[in-house]
């Protein structure tokens, strides 16, 4: 079975006694953040149960995930209105007191359909399909409103907390960046650092998985040592975005690269690693697409 994977942040709720608690897959209680989706189920749920879902945030008709974010970190009362959030659920864990993990998927969508029957916006179900023709599809058609990707499950698993037993389809594009930092040394890059500008300053974008020897060889031989003024810090998050620090050998901002790049996008920064397709020794900084001004 194929559901649509989205900019979203995975969720857990949880129903008791006809209160809702919303919890992060690290078990962090968000529920204050999000009193219009706890009002929605609360509202909605004619009985104890455990969802498996994800929250979304729309901007017009496109996903936000910048917009989820800042109802993550900011006041509720300050966005919940000008920002409204939705649940969509894609799996039924518990009906009452009973664990359902061990049945089969297919068996725990029919409770979970059946258990939404009546449910309104902001609360949905993810669509799915056993049609492979139709997920292609879904996989074009979903791609402008932010929709990352799809979900491949198999009918029969069981749902097993902590393995992974599908498989992610998502979109790819290729886009040109510069070069700005790379992990490593200068003549055996590890991992390219690169970025667009914004006006005059040069962005962190993202950074790419870890080059193959021949790709590092070959990028080794283009780059040169960046003078003082180099905007970027002296060090890098190890895993994008949190953990240790892995030092940056930054680089001056002249080739371009082309890499592979998901849909998943946080103002405009990658959110997942990028794939090097080849370096463009035919194009300078100032053909690369500079980021928005704000």
């Amino acid at each position: 079975m194929l559901r649509r994977v989205q900019s979203t942040s995975r969720t857990g709720v949880v129903c008791r006694g006809g209160e809702v608690r919303l919890w992060s897959r690290n078990g962090k209680d968000f529920t204050d953040k999000f009193p219009d989706v706890r009002a929605a189920l609360e509202a909605q749920l004619t009985g104890d149960c455990v969802l498996d879902g994800e929250l979304v945030v729309w901007t017009g008709d496109r996903l936000d995930f910048d917009a989820l974010q800042q109802r993550m970190v900011n006041t509720a009362a300050t966005v919940a209105r000008t920002q409204p959030a939705a649940f969509v659920a894609f799996d039924l864990l518990a009906v009452g007191d009973v664990d359902i993990r061990p049945m089969r998927w297919t068996v725990r969508r029919q409770r979970l359909e059946s258990l939404a029957a009546r449910w309104i916006p902001p609360l949905q179900v993810s669509p799915v399909t056993a049609d492979v023709d139709e997920a292609r599809e879904w996989l074009e058609a979903f791609k402008a409103s932010g929709v990352e990707g799809l979900v491949v499950k198999g009918a029969s698993t069981r749902y097993q907390p902590g393995r992974r037993d599908w498989v992610k389809v998502k979109h790819r594009e290729t886009v040109d960046v510069i070069v700005g930092a790379v992990t490593g040394s200068l003549r055996a890059p590890e991992v390219l650092v690169v970025g667009r500008y914004r006006g005059k300053v040069l962005e962190v974008v993202g950074r790419t998985v870890k080059l193959r020897d021949e790709q590092a060889a070959a990028i080794g031989k283009l780059l040169k040592p960046a003078g003082p003024r180099h905007p970027w810090p002296e060090e890098i998050a190890t895993h994008w975005g949190k953990g240790s620090k892995t030092p940056l050998v930054k680089v001056q901002p002249r080739l371009v690269v082309e890499v592979a790049a998901d849909a998943a996008l946080q103002a405009g920064h990658y959110r997942h690693p990028l794939r090097l397709v080849r370096h463009r020794t035919d194009l300078t900084p100032g053909d690369v697409e500079p980021l928005p001004e704000t």
